[in-house]
């Protein structure tokens, strides 16, 4: 039987899933510990965190933790895997168009700018394995974002399972990733634009055995700015909220980093997404705008396992 606890954590909402009752305390504690980590490295609306340092010391070589280094580098592999389209280096276009804070910190109906401008690219991050330094070109502001994320997710799943010796799901806000084997069943996972839906709303469920599942919405995380409505992401080519072609995208790949990162990117490419999730054999669920979906590459229509 499945066991599972929910909490806060980085700004969302975190499940963590276990095969058997005995084994939730003890993978419980593995996340949260590694989620405290992620968080001191990570966030941006910290002023004390590894990542807000980085940030200000722009411009000179930073030796930074092996779990920033990490995540830094799992950015920039993120960003060539999709042409730039997931890119680090959007610190300060989020900031432009509102998304200064903890997003439930925002005002109601922010200031609004039309300062917006490509963002420098990640191209401008230079990492040095040997020395484990990040040096920053003085114009560019990292926001590791959706793929630190997903990184916690993955990394906190594969701990879990090995401090709990059973299979696990941790689930980050959309993000999920699984370790340790499935449940004879599989996982199931209930595919919805806002992730902190109860278990028991409507729609699809599908069912993973192994790597990892990740949502990206324009649906969710939105403010405004003097009556304009603004969505979390970002288009690197513009620097302004990506136009809403896709609401929402879900994505099965090997691991959540993937997953995300395709997720996010079909978001920003519109229809371009289609043939690259095709090329890329990734099973995906899109929602159009109008709410017309499209699935790809054996996605289920019914609850069966991808």
């Amino acid at each position: 039987m499945l066991a599972a606890a929910d909490f806060r954590s980085l700004g969302t909402g975190a499940r963590v899933v276990t095969a058997g009752a005995a084994a939730l305390d003890v993978a419980l504690a593995a996340v949260k510990k590694l989620l405290v980590d992620v968080d001191e490295a990570c966030s941006r609306f910290r002023d004390d965190s590894e990542i807000s340092q980085l940030n200000r010391a722009a411009g000179r070589a930073v030796r930074v933790s092996p779990l920033l280094f990490l995540a830094i580098e799992t950015g920039l592999r993120v960003s060539r895997m999709t042409g730039g389209a997931v890119d680090p280096t959007v610190g300060t276009a989020m900031r432009i168009i509102g998304y200064d804070r903890d997003f439930a910190e925002l005002p109601a109906d922010g200031k609004f700018t039309l300062a917006v401008r490509p963002v420098p690219g990640y191209e401008r991050v230079r990492i040095d394995h040997a020395r484990r330094t990040v040096t920053l070109q003085p114009d560019v502001e990292l926001d590791l974002g959706a793929s630190a994320k997903a990184l916690a997710a993955d990394l906190s799943a594969q701990l879990a399972s090995e401090a709990a010796g059973a299979p696990v799901l941790v689930s980050l806000g959309g993000d999920i990733a699984v370790a340790g084997g499935p449940p004879p069943s599989g996982w199931p996972v209930l595919i919805a634009e806002d992730s902190a839906a109860a278990l028991d709303s409507p729609g699809e469920v599908v069912s993973i055995k192994a790597g990892g599942l990740a949502t990206s919405s324009t649906t969710v995380r939105r403010w405004r700015q003097q009556g304009i409505e603004r969505h979390h992401i970002v288009d690197p080519r513009t620097g302004a909220q990506a136009r809403v072609y896709w609401r929402t995208v879900s994505v099965v790949a090997a691991n959540c980093v993937d997953a995300n990162a395709a997720a996010t990117a079909s978001i920003i490419w519109g229809p371009d997404a289609v043939p690259w999730l095709e090329d890329h054999r990734l099973a995906a669920r899109m929602v159009r705008a109008n709410g017309e979906v499209v699935r790809l590459s054996g996605w289920p229509a019914a609850a069966v396992a991808v």
